[in-house]
């Protein structure tokens, strides 16, 4: 017997403006005024820059103003360079950059929201009928299930920061849900036009970060079909299908890429390299990573999915859980054998996670719905109040204790007030009360009551970080006033500069400062960048072939946030 008994009530669906608003409050505050990050961001970004203000080899041949990245792929950094070449004059370079992340996390909501309910639709996923009548509508049921999925994904801890980073994880994230809403396509209807769109799902994957992780959802794929009265030849055929229009995609950047040789390399051996680098045996470290930080990053899905398991244990085969299931299986095995296990490794589950949670709450208790509501009104509301009380403390400087913990993270910093980040924060918090009252008076029997406070006190949290400590976070992690302190004491008609500096790094202090680095193909540079320890009190970090010679230091300085990292411009002495 199904374990679902739901009234016609409990599918009332959101307002489609309302889940459209959800999604820009979710993803616009974080990318409007925000400098390029430390790390991948900004690496990320550079490699976009080079891309827009270079040469069709650059867009072959991926680089941060001459350091070689052909590591993962390059459809993220197409999309962000496409960006500034439209919209550069506009918004500028960094803001124009991130219209293809708005774009992309759009379209992996959107996947995300039409594979939950084209799984709710099917006659296996509906809740027992009623004695007297008033059960659902099939497609009330789905587009509930699907609004509840959506709040789910858009209230995990994991996605939060990532989906705002201009990176291929973000891009891997929504091309994952992509390849879900597809898989679900065809399970419903094995077709040669379903297998032709999967394989193009499959090859965008291909082109974000390597054909690893498709290929191992592609066999995903395909182990959902053994629940379908498919003849082998078909399933053959439909494999082929996907393989070759994945290739064909893939082959649009490989092809002219070995055939044009840009800066003299082929990006298909170094790109294989990399791939085959992200498998190994699993240990015990990324079996130790996997369960540490798994427990937050994909809360609050995957209590939600594990109840599903268990709640529909007795329903064999039902594809609204072996989908899913099939992914999430395959997306854990590709974290437990990555050698170096990273957060990024962990987004491949969060949609199918979604979907799986958004059919546990169906048989999740009353009380425990409750409680989870209490929780996060608790815990939100005192995370907002926490965040108020630092920044009015770091204005006025009361109460003293908060402000000396504000901006002991930010030597040097001089926090101002922004009337218009204050009035935006202000109109959030409100907006929280709202909620929260409305959660409270009418008590809805709505089935995504239970995560709607949990989505929307995140995004609450994530405005008032981007708003009111917005100034503080890029004083803290980007690199732009280095760059501009390296500019300013350059010589008159510099030439090249070798350097040892990170990819952030060298992408931040090209784009502010444009310094001329040297090229992919490298050469003689009079002049020398130097990224160390400051601990370091001699020229021990200067790369071998720049010992022995005579450098003279013309600067030296750092962030003042960070107390460790030092960078010294040098220039050769004759």
């Amino acid at each position: 017997m199904k374990p679902v008994r739901l009234p016609a009530a409990a599918t009332l669906a959101l307002p489609r403006w309302a889940l459209f608003a959800l999604g820009l409050l979710y993803i616009l505050p974080g990318l409007i005024g925000r400098d390029p990050w430390k790390n991948d961001d900004a690496a990320s970004f550079g490699i976009m820059w080079t891309m827009a203000h270079g040469s069709w080899q650059d867009w072959l041949w991926p680089n941060i103003a001459g350091l070689s990245w052909p590591d993962e792929g390059p459809l993220a950094f197409w999309l962000g360079a496409a960006g500034i070449k439209l919209f550069g004059w506009l918004l500028g370079d960094v803001l124009a950059a991130r219209v293809g992340t708005v774009v992309v996390f759009l379209a992996g909501v959107l996947s995300l929201w039409y594979a939950t309910y084209q799984l709710g639709r099917r006659q296996d996923a509906q809740p027992l009928r009623l004695a007297f009548g008033g059960q659902p509508e099939p497609d009330d049921f789905g587009r509930t299930l699907a609004d509840a999925a959506v709040l789910i994904y858009l209230g995990c801890l994991g996605l939060l920061l990532h989906s705002h980073e201009t990176t291929p994880e973000a891009m891997q994230v929504s091309m994952t849900a992509f390849l879900l809403y597809r898989t679900v396509r065809y399970v419903e209807k094995p077709s040669l036009r379903n297998a032709a769109l999967s394989g193009l799902a499959i090859g965008l994957l291909t082109l974000t970060r390597g054909w690893i992780t498709p290929v191992c959802l592609m066999l995903a794929l395909f182990a959902c079909t053994r629940f379908l009265a498919q003849p082998a030849i078909r399933a053959v055929r439909d494999l082929g299908a996907m393989i070759a229009v994945g290739g064909a995609i893939t082959a649009l950047w490989l092809i002219p890429a070995q055939l044009l040789t840009p800066y003299h390399q082929q990006p298909l051996n170094a790109w294989l390299g990399w791939n085959w680098l992200q498998l190994d045996v699993p240990s015990w470290p990324t079996i130790k990573f996997f369960f540490r930080v798994g427990v937050w990053f994909f809360w609050p899905a995957w209590p939600f999915a594990a109840w599903a398991v268990w709640a529909w244990r007795r329903q064999r085969g039902v594809l609204h859980i072996v989908v899913p299931l099939s992914f999430v299986a395959m997306g854990v095995l590709l974290t437990l054998c990555h050698p170096q296990p990273e957060q990024g490794n962990l987004l491949v589950l969060l949609p199918p996670l979604a979907v799986m949670a958004a059919f546990g709450l169906l048989t999740v208790k009353r009380g425990a719905i409750n409680a989870i509501d209490w929780f996060s009104v608790m815990a939100l509301t005192l995370c907002a109040a926490v965040i108020w009380v630092f920044w009015f403390a770091k204005l006025t400087g009361w109460p003293a204790q908060a402000a000396r913990n504000a901006l002991k993270l930010v030597p040097g910093f001089h926090p101002e007030l922004s009337w218009v980040a204050f009035f935006v924060a202000l109109a959030a918090t409100l907006g929280w009360f709202v909620l929260v009252y409305w959660r409270i008076s009418r008590q809805p029997a709505v089935l995504w009551r239970a995560v709607v406070l949990s989505s929307g006190g995140l995004i609450l949290i994530w405005i008032l970080l981007m708003t009111l400590f917005l100034p503080d976070v890029n004083y803290s992690k980007s690199y732009a006033s280095v760059a501009r302190q390296i500019a300013d004491k350059l010589p008159a008609n510099a030439g090249c500069i070798e350097t040892n500096v990170g990819p952030a790094q060298r992408a931040s202090f090209a784009y502010y400062a444009q310094l001329p680095f040297a090229g992919v193909e490298g050469g003689r540079c009079d002049l020398l960048l130097l990224q160390d320890s400051i601990k370091l009190r001699d020229d021990r970090e200067i790369a071998p072939q720049h010992r022995g010679k005579h450098w003279i230091l013309l600067w030296e300085g750092r962030r003042p946030a960070d107390r460790e990292e030092r960078f010294r411009l040098f220039r050769r002495a004759d």
